[in-house]
C-alpha cells in the first residue's frame, strides 16, 4: 500500500461513505475492495470520496476495476464522486 494511503470512513443508517486521501496503488486498491467487502454490505448506497487522492496510478486503477468487476453482486450501489471520480470509477 501506499505509505500515505488512508480510508476514513462514517456511517448512517442506510449509506456509507468512505473518503479516500493520499496516493492510490495496486495495493490501496486490495485495501479499498477489502474494506467494501467486509463493511459494505447491508448498506443502500455507498459513496467513495476521491477529492483527497494525490495521485492514482493505472495499475492501481485497473486492478480496482476488475475487482468491482468480480464482487458487482455485492456491491451494487457504488458511487464514486469527488474531483477524481472520473480517474477510478469503473467504466
Amino acid at each position: 500500500m501506499a505509505s500515505n494511503f488512508q480510508i476514513s470512513s462514517f456511517k448512517t443508517k442506510e449509506n456509507l461513505h468512505l473518503k479516500l486521501y493520499g496516493d492510490f496503488d495496486v495495493n490501496s486498491a486490495q485495501e479499498l475492495t477489502n474494506t467494501l467487502l467486509m463493511y459494505g454490505v447491508g448498506y443502500w448506497d455507498i459513496f467513495i470520496d476521491t477529492n483527497d487522492l494525490e495521485t492514482i496510478h493505472p495499475f492501481g486503477r485497473d486492478t480496482l476495476q476488475m475487482n468491482l468487476r468480480n464482487f458487482k453482486k455485492q456491491l451494487n450501489n457504488l458511487f464514486f464522486i469527488g474531483a477524481n471520480k472520473h480517474k477510478i470509477a469503473p467504466n
